[in-house]
């Protein structure tokens, strides 16, 4: 066990165990209702600690996801909802949720996606999931272009913050690196599409503005919106030291996000909606981003 504790790296094991059962939650391997595996089997997969393994099962449930009683393996209780009036008919009648969207949108030869969000976490991992899909010959775009805004870094952002001490950097620093790592994940992911002659064209922007997200934005091959308010709540959040802070912080990963479709009625909600949000995130992009 201690050869096991040492090769954990502290909190780049927690990091890792910590996003791939996310990216599993989001992509539907583990859907809502069916029980995460063992402890012991997923301290086994991951190579890391039991210990480990248990603060991660901890975050998850203080972020609502799962829910864990002693003696009973951990339970999804929540995923990404999306609310739609217009769900088309190739997606399933079940729980609609962010990934059949996203994956729908790569089954065009010509990929968009412009992206407002706090960080590129749920992004980068969806994205993760495509990029298997055209590695695996399942579809096949032409053309995939990507715009993310995000928060300035050196905006003084009202979450996450340390109730008890709100100059404490630890939680700003920690969603920096959130931001960061996901960032150039996604960057390195889609380029090596290109490179690797998987898509003929890939372009990536990235630029930053001083806005506080107060929801998050998906505007999807230029015809689908998807829209979702951040809810401020209180919750521990664990460092990778396993030092856990009760903190004010937003989910945005369980945001419920509603779906807008443009159609051939300019005047329809649907319609108005996609247009007046493709406006805004325009006149975001080119007056206040940077």
């Amino acid at each position: 066990m201690a050869a096991r504790q040492a090769r954990d790296g502290g909190g780049r094991a927690f990091r890792q165990v910590s996003e791939a059962l996310r990216a599993r939650m989001m992509d539907g391997t583990y859907q809502l209702g069916t029980e995460l595996p063992a402890q012991g089997r997923l301290a086994e997969e991951f190579g890391v600690s039991r210990d480990t393994v248990q603060r991660v099962v901890r975050e998850l449930g203080n972020e609502g996801w799962i829910e864990s009683r002693q003696g009973s393996p951990a339970r999804v209780v929540k995923v990404q909802r999306v609310q739609s009036t217009t769900a088309k008919a190739s997606r399933s009648r079940q729980v609609l949720t962010l990934g059949p969207l996203i994956s729908e949108a790569f089954e065009q030869p010509d990929v968009s996606l412009d992206v407002f969000t706090l960080t590129s976490e749920s992004l980068d991992a969806h994205i993760r999931v495509q990029s298997e899909r055209i590695r695996a010959g399942a579809i096949a775009p032409r053309r995939i272009g990507v715009r993310m805004l995000l928060p300035d870094p050196a905006l003084d952002l009202p979450y996450p913050v340390s109730r008890q001490d709100k100059d404490d950097p630890r939680l700003r620093e920690r969603l920096r690196a959130i931001t960061d790592r996901h960032t150039e994940s996604l960057r390195t992911v889609l380029r090596d599409l290109q490179v690797e002659g998987f898509v003929p064209s890939v372009d990536v922007q990235i630029r930053h503005v001083r806005l506080v997200p107060a929801f998050k934005l998906y505007v999807i091959n230029r015809t689908e919106v998807l829209h979702g308010l951040y809810e401020v709540i209180g919750r521990p959040i664990i460092l990778g030291t396993g030092e856990e802070i009760d903190a004010l912080d937003v989910l945005g990963l369980g945001a419920m996000l509603t779906h807008h479709v443009e159609d051939a009625d300019p005047n329809s909600p649907g319609s108005v909606f996609v247009l007046k949000m493709k406006a805004w995130y325009e006149s975001v992009w080119h007056l206040l981003a940077s």
